[in-house]
């Protein structure tokens, strides 16, 4: 379906000064103009709104029936007809010509040339002839390579454009017939050509090709169906994988009309071939070709078509480039131009198609003409549209399918874009009388007008969802009398002014609450996404306002999403992402709706402001907009107050606000462990001790470790990426440790926390530096290791906990806190602290060993597998370093107590497996002559 607009695409207006009636004319650059007439073309320079002005005027051979313009090397390129025989011609270097009669070069395809005949090459315009085993009948110029494809009866020649060298200031340009594409069973009316991707057409088929350099690239492309409920399409095209052959005498032998798809293309019956013709092996870049599409149409023999009504026209291959245009420093990845996505428009009389053909093949839309159209153009805005008497402007969905060809995050929380299958709009239609052909370039259209004196526009009644409004685009100038025809130069608007233009219009549909407004403000999104992909020759004014119109854009998009109830709701939050916009600023410009005297808060706002306090920002609401989010959950979620009331972007609010609505979920029943630690939080914050004990004590500590899994941010918040414990933490800390270390491995547990974020946490608590271990963290380590978590090392926990142990006890440095289990405690609960060895409670009660925390780290140590503690001590020995003489003095200390202490067999087995003999034999010789010594 298309939905109509009365909007003003259409700018000022201007007639080119040309003086025969044109036959072809073209486009291109920013400001070239060329008009074909009799034996001649005349150039003008397009310059700004007003201004069209004659540049130059050459000849040619005879008749020009095709005309194309390549940007790419700046050449001219003709069909010329004379005495029934054609030509094809390239016009080079042709902004030298500076009068009619000046000296021109004409050279053949190929020709040789020599440095000194090249410098007359400099300053004078040059026609490369090319010569053709068949008839040319239609050319077509690659948009960013420009080499020219030419259409015969039988085969396609492709010819590269070369630049031959001639000195270091001057090179000449050329082309090179390199690739001869032979396809039979389809006559080329029109083809289309960019970065290898062929596009053919006669009057009842469409048939799209890649050249591919890479043999093992030599078939497959994915493709997607376009399953469509337009019943118009349905009726008028019926598709077919095969073609139908009823061999009867009985019946009329029809194709049926057919849309063949990828691999299945193949099945056209048209069978394509390529030889290499270039002299040089680096011109021969194609190996083989994909089929990418084929489409086959035929009348619609119940009642009685004119063939013209069944004539498809106006085939275009359009590229869009990869941009980039949304990256961090607001510039461009790349100056390159690298194709990002390819798009094929080609019409009947009535209807149009549009397809995605780049890594996908699909039909993304399709065009319902409500007059018979003659021909269109398609640009990466608009589809422009030529009926008898209207020139129509259609929206396209080129920049959104490419959006989501160039960002794998589109369409997630993060980025969205309007999808592809929203419904084409009309923007205008323009009443020009005579219409008989349209072109394209840059921001202008071309319109050629041919008056009959006898032609009355027809009326035609306003379609119902046309909306008029004061018009105020082109005015027109009427044809004078005995001349017939006028070729007009119609600027469209910039992006920006028409989008601008959109959202004024769209504030019509605001109160009302309809699609339309998404709808509208979609299409301004896409409008300036659109102009941004096409910005490689913007300067940074224009890209800036651009970028910034985007941004607005998202920003209006989100308040529609927010404040409409539809099953779209949730785009809200990417919208805004986009936009730029602050939470302060999205909840700034809320609106409230009011349905039966109360305030209602529509889904997409509540999704917004939801993920916005859960992805911990750094931005504080004040304590205005603090107390308005909270109104918002009351009235709208209140089982998410205890939630959003944890968030650090709600640190701002006032806490007696806070617990009167905290207060209203009790008696309204939601009243939960989680609504009592939100409560206890924030009676901590007022002040009020017993407030807070009370509501602690209401549950058990189980269920507390439960509220706290539910809601981490009551513990731990993230502020600018650091680790930050919360006021209730750190009262935790004071007089429920255990609590909160059982809290933070619940959070572990259930993947709320990670290993380094925990110890972060324990330390940032403590108020220790990355270097020193506070108990407490201690403590988490052991709970860890006694609660065997699933995603812990065991290897890397033990070291941990092994190496503080040894710390502690080679300095003699007591716990910062009492340590919450003993080892006792650890060796009842937990099967790798094993039973203390007997030598050990041997060296615990010597009397140079009385200190009570000293016993309890070397209970713990044994434990952890004494026996890699003496391993650990010598590997450190070996190391060296700056504590070099500590850890020896520390293993000579250690072995002369086990030595005196232990047996003999004992003491081979506490010795590690390596070291230096003589370094351990000392400490063997007395602990064997101990006995004889007693």
């Amino acid at each position: 379906m298309v939905q109509l607009y009365n909007l003003h695409p259409f700018g000022s207006q201007q007639v080119v000064p040309c003086k025969q009636e044109p036959e072809e004319f073209c486009g291109g650059g920013r400001d070239a103009l060329f008009v074909a007439a009799g034996s001649k073309v005349e150039a003008f320079a397009v310059a700004g709104q007003e201004l069209c002005q004659p540049r130059c005027v050459f000849s040619t051979l005879g008749r020009v029936l095709r005309l194309a313009y390549s940007e790419a090397g700046d050449y001219l390129v003709a069909i010329e007809e004379k005495n029934k025989a054609t030509f094809l011609r390239a016009y080079v270097n042709w902004r030298s010509k500076r009068t009619e009669n000046s000296r021109v070069c004409i050279r053949m395809v190929g020709h040789n040339v020599e440095a000194p005949f090249g410098e007359t090459f400099r300053d004078q315009m040059s026609i490369v002839e090319m010569p053709l085993s068949e008839a040319p009948l239609c050319i077509s110029c690659c948009p960013v390579k420009g080499d020219l494809l030419v259409g015969c009866t039988q085969e396609l020649v492709l010819f590269s454009l070369k630049y031959h060298i001639i000195n270091e200031e001057l090179s000449v340009l050329d082309f090179e017939r390199s690739l001869i594409i032979h396809i039979d069973n389809i006559t080329p009316v029109e083809i289309s050509f960019c970065l290898g991707y062929i596009g053919v057409m006669s009057e009842l088929d469409v048939l799209i090709l890649k050249l591919d350099s890479d043999p093992k690239n030599g078939g497959s492309v994915f493709y997607h169906s376009h399953q469509t409920s337009n019943p118009v399409q349905q009726e008028e095209e019926g598709i077919s994988d095969t073609i139908s052959q009823i061999e009867t005498d009985d019946f009329v032998i029809c194709q049926k009309p057919m849309e063949l798809l990828g691999e299945k293309s193949k099945q056209s019956g048209i069978s394509v071939t390529l030889e290499a013709t270039g002299l040089t092996d680096e011109n021969v870049k194609y190996f083989c070709v994909q089929h990418l599409l084929y489409r086959h149409f035929t009348p619609d023999i119940s009642s009685y078509v004119s063939p013209d009504d069944i004539k498809l026209h106006s085939l275009q291959l359009l590229p869009i480039y990869q941009t980039s245009f949304l990256t961090s420093n607001g510039k461009n990845s790349s100056q390159e131009k690298e194709l990002l996505s390819l798009f094929c428009f080609f019409s009947l009389p009535h209807v149009g198609y549009l397809y995605m053909v780049v890594k996908s093949v699909e039909l993304l839309s399709v065009y319902q003409y409500p007059e018979k159209s003659q021909q269109a153009v398609l640009t990466p805005q608009f589809l422009h549209v030529i009926t008898s008497n209207n020139l129509q402007c259609f929206t396209v969905r080129c920049s959104a399918a490419a959006a989501r060809e160039e960002d794998p995050y589109m369409d997630t929380t993060l980025k969205a874009c309007p999808p592809v299958s929203m419904d084409v709009c009309a923007l205008r239609i323009q009443l020009f009388i005579g219409l008989k052909a349209i072109c394209h370039f840059k921001n202008h259209i071309l319109l050629l007008t041919k008056a009959d004196p006898d032609a009355v526009p027809e009326k035609r009644e306003s379609p119902k969802r046309l909306l008029y409004r004061k018009d105020t685009s082109v005015k027109h100038k009427t044809p004078v009398a005995g001349a017939g025809w006028n070729l007009y130069i119609v600027n469209t608007i910039s992006p920006v002014q028409l989008y601008k233009e959109m959202v004024d219009y769209s504030n019509m549909y605001r109160t009302v609450k309809t699609q339309s407004c998404i709808h509208l403000l979609s299409e301004a999104h896409l409008l300036v996404r659109a102009a941004l992909m096409d910005a490689q020759e913007l300067d940074p004014g224009e890209k800036a306002e651009l970028l910034e119109a985007f941004k607005e854009s998202c920003g209006h998009l989100g308040d529609c999403y927010s404040r409409l109830d539809t099953q779209y709701s949730h785009l809200a939050l990417p919208y805004y992402k986009m936009s730029g916009l602050s939470m302060a600023e999205v909840l700034a410009r809320m609106d409230v709706a009011v349905e039966d005297g109360s305030q209602k808060y529509e889904r997409g706002l509540l999704f917004y402001i939801n993920h916005s306090l859960y992805e911990n920002l750094d931005e504080e609401l004040s304590e205005e907009l603090a107390a308005k989010v909270v109104q918002i959950f009351h009235v709208a979620d209140p089982k998410q107050l205890p939630h959003v009331l944890c968030s650090p972007s709600m640190k701002n609010v006032n806490p007696l606000t806070a617990m009167s609505y905290l207060r209203k979920l009790d008696t309204s029943g939601f009243s939960s462990i989680l609504g009592t630690l939100t409560k206890a939080a924030i009676a901590l914050r007022m002040g009020d001790l017993d407030m807070h004990r009370n509501e602690m004590k209401s549950h058990s500590e189980m269920k507390l470790v439960c509220g706290f899994i539910l809601e981490p941010r009551l513990l731990i918040q993230q502020r600018k990426g650091q680790v930050v414990p919360t006021e209730l933490a750190v009262h935790l800390k004071e007089t429920q440790p255990g609590l909160l270390v059982a809290s933070v491995l619940g959070l572990q547990k259930n993947n709320k926390i990670g290993i380094e974020e925990a110890d972060s946490f324990f330390k940032v608590l403590c108020g220790k530096d990355e270097d020193t271990i506070p108990q407490l963290l201690v403590d988490f380590w052991e709970a860890q290791l006694v609660a065997c978590l699933p995603d812990i090392v065991l290897q890397e926990l033990c070291f941990k906990l092994t190496s503080q142990y040894i710390w502690r006890l080679s300095r003699r440095q007591p716990p910062d806190t009492t340590p919450l289990r003993t080892s006792e405690d650890l060796i009842n609960a937990c099967s790798h602290y094993g039973l203390i060895y007997p030598w050990v409670n041997i060296l615990i009660s010597s009397d140079s060993l009385a200190d009570k925390n000293y016993i309890q780290d070397l209970s713990k140590l044994q434990t952890l597998w004494w026996k890699k503690l003496l391993p650990e001590l010598c590997q450190r020995v070996k190391c060296g370093g700056e504590k070099y003489q500590f850890y020896l003095s520390l293993l000579k200390e250690t072995l002369s107590v086990v030595a005196v202490e232990l047996e003999l067999r004992d003491f081979l087995n506490v010795l590690p497996e390596d070291g230096t003999a003589a370094f351990f034999l000392p400490y063997l010789l007395y602990c064997s002559r101990k006995k004889s010594l007693t």
